[in-house]
């Protein structure tokens, strides 16, 4: 049952609904022969070439059952590098009419390949807007499904020159470089039933909600996705009253409804909650394989701002869209599991004696250690920089966190060589007979580490909310393929395992201890600390993205095969071109509505101030309040006028600014101070303004009316 504004769900039995918009396994093995439906598991699971033959068979499968479920339609799903929403192209299934009569049709050819326009999206240089063909390619390993009565099927996407122009392709590359050093790394140790490792990701979404109509009244928002002015009201989230607290009956039903609008999607909606900023929410889904995972965080963020509107609101997804509050991240929870079973970050019960889990996690010091620009710069976009290092969010400074039981053991290592014991967790005895005695984990979470150990995974909480995560879970997977690989050649044919493992290990651990820091990220110690001990700060994306083409970054990319030099230096050009982009329709956006909404109003309101006091005058009072606010009002519009004239200046300029890095670094450090510049007075004017006559809705009407 759908839910409409203002309605409650009755009771939707989730096992009824679980994927039934989704051509899955169970779908499969009843509308395909045996063998063909054998031969799709194979190629998902073990890989090989996909044959029209076979594609023709499943086609026409798909056809059939998208056409019982009301499906007119379908499209080849992509996602354009720096584009998170998402592309598509919709082809009905008619075919060509003969004698005046109509079939539909979906042939293996039009399931396996797709040909949408590559010339208007970001490639870098890579095509001229005179080469305008592009690529879509089934990606089999991530089920189809039905949106909107179309069939929509996960592709991979390049240019008529091959280069890689998505964020799934890379990714796709990763996951199996990680997977081929893998096994490597697992026949070293004795398995020999490990065919492939599997990269799991789960990414908590955080978002805010906002009414519909006030929305519509911010051109900020419209235009930016955040506001570029406002005061903040006399509450914000000091009382952490908001986070984890009863959800208010509107919201509550605009979550029911997207849960079961996900479900239906084969999405694992799992847990929903309230945020520490008001009006700030949360949704997480259970694991998938990160490629999955990646498709399925595509239409999370698509069915929120869609299921929100339904229900009379907007969804900004905004790493930022109000000053003085938190903003919202994406945290990207990762682990590499293998086919049989084994979680190579599960450190046992007896971590001390886990070599394959000190090697790994060894393995994962390094990398992290070595590619740490690269992370954070892959976990970015203009929107994160107001958030890291703010007290919200992780710092900039990428360090690893280990907890208790796990940080001895490495200790253990780094100082003899190898560990000979553990912490034990211990039980939570609440000295209440009435309440049960709790198993501690056996490591605590620290929510200032960007990067932190959670018992079975890794936690990257620096992850921006309106990103793709096709690009962090590339850089993640890469690494570990290339320090698995390094691995593999150390010990490879030692004398003594054992001991070459011991040793190895102890080695990578060492040399990249700097990296481990379980301390508080959000003190003023840290960044002072991290400099010392070598650690990049980079505050800004502009200062990260030269890392996608150092040669760290090349080499590795190169040697796993995930993007070539040149697809490297495509993104690096996108990448300045989209932050200067960005901050010039916001600037832009700050200079419309200074002249079209703010100055106007304020001259308004010193119009009525004027006549106020003549008034008051003509009565015989002296209008010392008036006056003075009268003065007050006319200085900070003569501020805000001279502001919103050198910021249509600055902005002009530094559009001119030279190449595109020059550009960029023009829009990070005189723009954006140009941008502060004008809002210190406009803001300032709203809180003394009557809000009768302020034009836009303010913060507490934005955060506190759901």
């Amino acid at each position: 049952m759908l839910v409409k504004k203002g309605i409650r769900t009755m009771g939707v039995n989730i096992e009824k609904v679980f994927g039934e918009h989704v051509f899955d396994d169970a779908v499969m093995k009843v509308r395909l022969p045996k063998s063909d439906f054998d031969r799709v598991k194979t190629l998902v699971h073990e890989g090989g070439e996909i044959t029209e033959d076979l594609a023709d068979v499943v086609a026409q499968a798909m056809k059939e059952w998208a056409l019982e479920k009301g499906a007119t339609h379908f499209t080849h799903v992509f996602q354009p590098y720096v584009i998170s929403v998402g592309a598509e192209k919709h082809d009905s299934f008619s075919s060509i009419p003969v004698d005046g009569e109509i079939e539909n049709t979906f042939t293996g050819k039009e399931l396996l390949m797709g040909e949408p326009d590559a010339s208007s999206f970001p490639s870098g240089g890579l095509r001229a807007t005179c080469g305008a063909r592009g690529y879509t390619a089934w990606d089999i390993t991530s089920p189809v499904y039905i949106k909107e009565d179309t069939l929509c099927i996960p592709t991979a996407f390049c240019s008529y020159t091959g280069e890689s122009l998505d964020t799934k392709t890379p990714l796709l590359k990763a996951m199996h470089a990680v997977s081929k050093q893998g096994v490597r790394l697992m026949r070293l140790f004795g398995n020999e039933e490990t065919k492939r490792i599997y990269s799991y990701v789960g990414p908590e979404q955080e978002y805010f909600l906002v009414d519909k109509e006030k929305y519509m009244k911010r051109p900020d928002l419209i235009y930016s996705g955040r506001t570029l002015f406002g005061a903040m009201p006399p509450k914000g989230q000091e009382m952490d009253d908001q986070y984890f607290g009863s959800i208010s009956p509107r919201v509550k039903a605009f979550m029911e409804d997207l849960d079961v609008k996900l479900w239906k999607l084969g999405i694992t909606a799992k847990t929903e909650h309230c945020e520490v900023a008001p009006g700030q929410h949360e949704i997480a889904p259970i694991f998938a394989i990160s490629n999955v995972a990646l498709d399925n965080n595509l239409l999370v963020m698509d069915l929120l701002k869609k299921t929100a509107r339904e229900h009379g609101m907007i969804c900004l997804l905004h790493e930022k869209p109000f000053d003085g509050i938190n903003g919202s991240g994406k945290h990207n929870n990762w682990s590499l599991t293998t086919d049989d079973g084994i979680n190579l970050f599960k450190p046992g019960k007896e971590p001390e004696n886990n070599k394959l889990f000190q090697l790994v996690l060894a393995c994962t010091m390094a990398a992290v250690d070595t590619h740490a620009v690269l992370l954070r710069l892959a976990a970015s976009n203009t929107g994160n920089d107001h958030r890291l290092g703010a007290n919200e969010a992780p710092p900039a400074i990428i360090s690893m966190y280990l907890g208790d039981q796990v940080g001895d053991v490495v200790d253990q290592i780094i100082k003899n060589g190898k560990a000979t014991s553990s912490l034990s967790s211990g039980e939570i005895d609440f000295g209440i007979k009435k309440l049960p005695k709790l198993e501690k984990d056996p490591t605590d979470r620290n929510r200032t580490s960007p990067f932190a150990f959670t018992g079975n995974r890794f936690e990257f909480r620096m992850v921006a909310s309106s990103n793709s995560i096709g690009d962090v879970n590339t850089v993640l997977n890469a690494m570990m393929a290339e320090q698995f690989e390094k691995a593999v050649e150390v010990l490879e044919g030692a004398e003594d395992f054992d001991k070459a493992v011991e040793e190895y290990t102890a080695k990578l651990m060492r040399e990249h201890s700097r990296i481990i820091f379980n301390g508080n990220g959000y003190s003023d110690e840290w960044p002072i600390e991290a400099e010392k001990r070598g650690l990049p700060n980079c505050k800004s994306i502009v200062d990260a993205i030269p890392a996608l083409t150092s040669e760290s970054t090349i080499e590795m990319y190169k040697n796993c095969k995930v993007l070539s030099e040149r697809e490297l230096q495509a993104r690096e050009e996108i990448l300045f071109e989209q932050y200067a982009g960005v901050r010039n329709i916001e600037a832009l956006t700050m200079v419309d509505i200074a002249n079209k909404m703010l100055i106007p109003t304020a001259v308004k309101y010193t119009g009525k101030l004027a006549d106020t006091i003549l008034a008051v005058k003509e009565a015989g009072v002296e209008p010392t309040v008036q006056t003075e606010l009268l003065a007050e009002v006319t200085d900070k519009l003569n501020e805000m006028k001279d502001a919103t004239k050198a910021l249509a200046e600055i902005t002009e300029k530094a559009a001119n600014a030279g190449d595109v890095q020059a550009v960029a670094n023009a829009y990070k450090d005189d723009v954006m101070a140009a941008m502060a510049a004008l809002r210190k007075p406009a803001d300032e004017l709203e809180v003394i303004m009557p809000k009768s006559m302020w034009p836009m809705p303010t913060y507490g009407d934005l955060l506190f009316e759901l």
